[in-house]
C-alpha cells in the first residue's frame, strides 16, 4: 500500500471516530426548545376543562389564552449540541442553568411542581382580588390533643369569636390571645353552606403559657374555588395565563373577542407580574399554535424583543394584571397596545 493511500486510509478512520466520539460523548449542556402550548379556556386530553370553578356562575368563552412551556432536552450529545447552536428555535446552554450542582433530576422536577402548584394558588389569588373578593380564614388543620376536636374541622371558615367578626388571621389570634388559658370561647364558622357556633374550651401556648390557644391552625384563602387540570407541567411562568383565564370565565365579556392570545409570567396574588426563563422558545411555540398576540412580563421585553421574534405575533408588555387587561382591552378594540421594545 501506497504512503498515500495509508494517509487517506488513516485519515478516513480517524474522521469515522470522530463522528463516533460526537454522537455517543455526552457534554454538560442541555438544549431548551419550545415546548407544549395549553389554552387555559379549553380542555385537557381527558375532557375536562384546563380551569374547573365551582360554585359560581361562569359564562362561554371564546378565543384562546395559551400557556406557553420549555422543552427541556437534558442530555446531549457534542453532535446534538453543534446541531442545537445553530438551529433557530433552540438554546444550548449549560446544564446548571436548569439543573442545579447538588441537586438530582428528581428533586428539581419536585421543586419545579412545587412552584407550579404556587402558582397556581397565586393565580387564583390575583384573579379573586381583580373581582374585590377578600380572603376568608379558615381551618388548615388541628393539633394534637386540641380541644376544637370534634368541634371544628380542616376547611371549617371561621368568621366570628364571641360574636365579633373577625377580618383575617391576625384578627383571630389576636380575639384568642386575649385571653386566659382555661376560659371558654364561642367561636362561629361556615361548613357545607351552614352556620354555627361552638364553645371551645382555650389551652396554654407551648411557647407562652401565659398565651391562650384553641389548638387550630389556619390559613387565609379566597372564597373562589378552582380546580386546575394540568399535569407534567412544572415552574411558575404559568401564573399570569391562569389568572387571566380564571377571569375570562367569570365574566360576561370575552377578553379575547375570538383572538388567538399566548403568554407567559409569574404572577403575586397582588397582580403583579413577574419575569420568567425561555421567552424566545415560547414565542416561537406560541406562533406556531396560531397565536397573534403575546403578553410578555416587562423585564422580558427587551430579550423578546431582541430575539428575532415570529413575524405576526404582537409582543404586549405588561407588568401587572391590570396591564394584561388593559392590552387585552385594546385588542379586542382593534388599537395598538403598550408593546416591546429592544433595548
Amino acid at each position: 500500500m501506497s504512503r498515500r493511500a495509508l494517509t487517506l486510509l488513516l485519515a478516513g478512520v480517524f474522521a469515522v471516530g470522530l463522528t463516533l466520539t460526537a454522537a455517543v460523548a455526552r457534554v454538560p449542556y442541555v438544549a431548551l426548545g419550545p415546548g407544549p402550548t395549553y389554552d387555559t379556556l379549553g380542555e385537557v386530553d381527558s375532557g375536562e376543562p384546563v380551569l374547573e370553578i365551582e360554585g359560581r356562575r361562569t359564562y362561554p368563552t371564546d378565543g384562546h389564552l395559551d400557556l406557553t412551556t420549555v422543552g427541556v432536552q437534558p442530555r446531549l450529545t457534542l453532535a446534538q449540541a453543534l446541531q442545537g447552536w445553530f438551529a433557530r428555535d433552540l438554546a444550548v446552554v449549560p446544564r446548571e442553568v436548569v439543573f442545579p450542582p447538588g441537586r438530582t433530576d428528581e428533586e428539581v422536577d419536585a421543586e419545579n411542581a412545587a412552584a407550579m402548584e404556587a402558582s397556581q394558588s397565586d393565580a387564583v389569588g390575583a384573579a379573586a382580588q381583580q373581582l374585590g373578593l377578600t380572603p376568608v380564614v379558615s381551618v388548615q388543620q388541628l393539633a394534637e390533643g386540641s380541644a376544637a376536636r370534634g368541634r371544628l374541622e380542616p376547611g371549617d371558615v371561621l368568621t366570628a369569636v364571641d360574636g365579633d367578626p373577625i377580618a383575617d388571621a391576625a384578627e383571630l389570634r389576636e380575639r384568642i390571645s386575649s385571653r386566659s388559658p382555661g376560659d371558654v370561647v364561642r367561636v362561629t364558622f361556615e361548613r357545607d353552606g351552614r352556620t354555627d357556633t361552638v364553645e371551645i374550651v382555650t389551652a396554654a401556648s407551648t411557647d407562652d403559657p401565659a398565651r391562650a390557644v384553641i389548638g387550630v391552625l389556619t390559613e387565609e384563602r379566597y372564597p373562589l374555588d378552582v380546580t386546575i387540570h394540568l399535569e407534567d407541567v412544572g415552574g411558575p411562568s404559568a401564573g399570569l395565563m391562569f389568572a387571566l383565564g380564571i377571569l375570562d370565565k367569570l365574566g360576561p365579556e370575552s377578553l379575547t373577542a375570538g383572538k388567538h392570545i399566548a403568554g407567559t409570567g409569574e404572577i403575586s396574588p397582588d397582580g403583579t407580574v413577574g419575569p420568567i426563563g425561555g421567552i424566545a422558545q415560547k414565542l416561537i411555540a406560541a406562533k406556531r399554535k396560531g397565536a397573534v398576540a403575546f403578553l410578555v412580563p416587562e423585564d422580558n421585553c427587551a430579550e423578546a424583543a431582541a430575539s428575532d421574534p415570529p413575524d405576526g405575533l404582537t409582543l404586549v408588555r405588561v407588568a401587572t394584571l391590570d396591564q394584561a387587561l388593559d392590552g387585552l382591552a385594546a385588542l379586542r378594540a382593534g388599537e395598538r397596545p403598550a408593546v416591546c421594545a429592544a433595548a
